[in-house]
């Protein structure tokens, strides 16, 4: 059984402990079933567990209704429940909250109206498109063009490593519109998918599947009322939304880890050794010592990010950097941990360790790797 007992941290109000344990229930109905189909139909799994999500109410917490709130708790503890479950399923809710986070920080009336509702209930699916082939934790590098024409901007450029590709109704697309050098010259689209000019160029296959594209814009036409915030806003923009969201990946991880731990506490307890069990070994003890201190610090990083930024600190880049890296790195060795304690089991396909050894590995990178986490955090430290 996962230790529970964190949420009686004052992090957390007793809407989030209801939450939490709502959740867990809903995930192990719905969402874990299908954690094996993703490997054999990924964009059907995912569309599948979109529209799940929805039907439970769940994305409301990713994509607030008309006056809500984005409460980053809600969304950590989501992740990290799902992740626990389904890492698959933490994607598909991930994604929409990432996707639609732009337009729901700084969009118009008209933008949330026409986009908002249907990803909320799982009807749409949503991307968020700032990576490129030489622009990724380097966002002032962008090099996607949007040129002013008439009612119009025309999009021209590639973008790369985007989740969801291929599947999703729609795109928030970072581009260059030359309003000044560097960061500050960046605006915002959202660009529906059967948009002309806008195409598929590669399907992108990694460890843990899920949908992953190469988009390329060739005269890409979008209105100019698509436009997120104003012209030269792009910058902020992305980092605001990834100020939310970078909390959660810290969270996910812990999802992973805590199922490990569980994982290979359940292994060394059952596993015959020696004229006893593998637990019975101090090494091994000290071994699920460690994990359990990993797991726990890390969610002490995410929760004080994410009460901080729910208790209206207009931004958290350092805590949140700090436990985007933290959890995902510390998840990493615990992980690595629960497979040695599963011996030849632990790199078998089928085991729940051998998956999550898959999937906690692009944590380590997405949304900032963990190099560009610690630059993040230096520069903090030393600006105060």
């Amino acid at each position: 059984m996962p230790d529970k007992s964190f949420l009686s941290w004052p992090f957390f109000e007793d809407s989030h402990r209801r939450l939490a344990e709502d959740l867990d229930s809903w995930a192990a109905r719905e969402a874990a079933p299908l954690a094996q189909a993703g490997e054999h139909d990924v964009d059907g799994a995912c569309r599948d567990l979109v529209r799940r999500l929805g039907d439970g109410g769940w994305l409301r917490h990713a994509v607030p209704e008309p006056g809500g709130r984005l409460d980053v708790r809600s969304l950590c503890l989501i992740r990290e429940t799902l992740a626990r479950h389904a890492g698959l399923a933490d994607f598909a809710f991930a994604m929409q909250g990432l996707g639609t986070g732009p337009i729901t920080l700084f969009g118009s009336d008209a933008l949330k109206d026409r986009y908002l509702p249907p990803v909320r209930a799982g009807r749409a699916i949503a991307a968020f498109a700032l990576s490129e082939p030489e622009a990724g934790s380097d966002v002032a590098a962008t090099a996607t063009t949007a040129v002013r024409d008439g009612g119009s901007y025309v999009l021209d450029g590639t973008k790369t490593w985007i989740s969801n590709g291929g599947i999703a109704n729609h795109y928030v697309v970072f581009a260059r519109t030359g309003e000044a050098p560097g960061a500050k010259g960046l605006s915002a689209f959202v660009v529906d998918a059967d948009a002309p000019g806008l195409a598929i160029a590669e399907r992108i296959d990694v460890t843990a599947p899920h949908p992953l594209a190469t988009l390329r814009f060739e005269g890409c036409r979008v209105p100019a009322d698509r436009l997120i915030g104003k012209p030269g806003e792009g910058f902020k923009v992305a980092m605001a939304t990834l100020d939310v969201f970078r909390s959660t990946v810290g969270a996910a991880a812990l999802g992973f880890a805590r199922r490990a731990l569980d994982e290979a506490c359940a292994r060394a307890s059952s596993r015959p050794l020696f004229g006893g069990v593998l637990a019975d070994l101090q090494m091994t003890q000290a071994k699920i010592a460690d994990m359990a201190v990993e797991v726990d610090a890390a969610a002490l990083l995410v929760y004080r990010a994410a009460w901080t930024k729910d208790s209206g600190a207009p931004r958290v880049t350092r805590e949140a950097a700090m436990a985007k890296l933290y959890a995902t790195e510390a998840a990493q060795r615990v992980i690595d941990a629960a497979v040695q304690i599963f011996g030849g089991l632990g790199v078998t396909r089928g085991q729940t360790v051998e998956a999550l050894y898959r999937e906690i590995r692009p944590l380590r990178i997405y949304e900032g790797a963990s190099e560009v986490q610690k630059i993040v955090i230096a520069r903090q430290i030393l600006a105060g």
